[in-house]
């Protein structure tokens, strides 16, 4: 697993970026080779950060040549919101912050990044807050909107996100989104419950959009909006 980082001592908080799914299929029917994003957004949302302490997470597989031989099509296909997934990822993240006892996180994830930014929030105790940025957040009824083959052994976050009730996050979604559309940021917010999941609509924004370019002001506002007390 690819990451990348800039820690600033003395590490108390680090913002965590997950990329999304990358470049998983060539068409509705064929895998591709390699899952390494083309247009890595969740990569350009960490550049954008100027928090003193960072850290990139890419998914299983992506940005590594050559593809070890256990890096095989299902890892970026049905199997990238697999529970194995999720333990790779989470395993990956408890090597990097055990070097920093008790420092907290703030999660961020891109489109599938934020199925699986959610999902580590529920798991983890050090998390502090959450937000997404066109994210997948229900796996299921987006999969079942584009009429694409299920997933079976993908975790849901939207099915258990009552857990995340007392947990600040926003959701960010473009009002131009065809690939995960605004209702699933509303419908994981509906899911939720409580007061502290906020949903922000950007304007002109579609899911492979800009983002980095819009995400120094979007953080900037975001300091504002997440109260780390609700």
């Amino acid at each position: 697993m690819a990451t990348w980082s800039r820690f600033t001592p003395p590490v108390k908080a680090i913002h965590v970026y997950i990329e999304g799914d990358g470049f998983a299929w060539k068409s509705r029917t064929q895998p591709s080779d390699n899952p390494t994003p083309r247009n890595p957004t969740g990569l350009s949302l960490a550049a954008a950060d100027a928090s003193s302490s960072v850290l990139y997470l890419a998914r299983p597989c992506q940005f590594i040549l050559p593809l070890p031989t256990h890096c095989t099509v299902n890892e970026w296909t049905t199997d990238r919101f697999s529970p194995e997934a999720l333990g790779a990822m989470n395993e990956a993240l408890d090597q990097i912050v055990s070097r920093y006892p008790g420092v907290k996180l703030d999660l961020i994830g891109y489109s599938g990044g934020g199925n699986i930014a959610a999902l580590l929030a529920m798991r983890r105790t050090d998390v502090r807050s959450l937000r997404t940025v066109a994210g997948n957040l229900d796996v299921a009824w987006v999969n079942a909107l584009h009429q694409v083959t299920p997933m079976p052994h993908a975790l849901n976050a939207i099915d258990t996100a009552s857990a995340l009730r007392a947990l600040p996050q926003i959701h960010y979604s473009g009002d131009q989104d065809e690939v995960v559309p605004t209702l699933v940021a509303r419908r994981f917010q509906q899911a939720v419950g409580g007061h502290c999941t906020q949903v922000k609509v950007v304007h002109g924004m579609g899911h492979g959009s800009d983002w980095g370019a819009k995400w120094a002001e979007l953080s900037k506002e975001a300091g504002d909006r997440l109260t780390f007390g609700c």
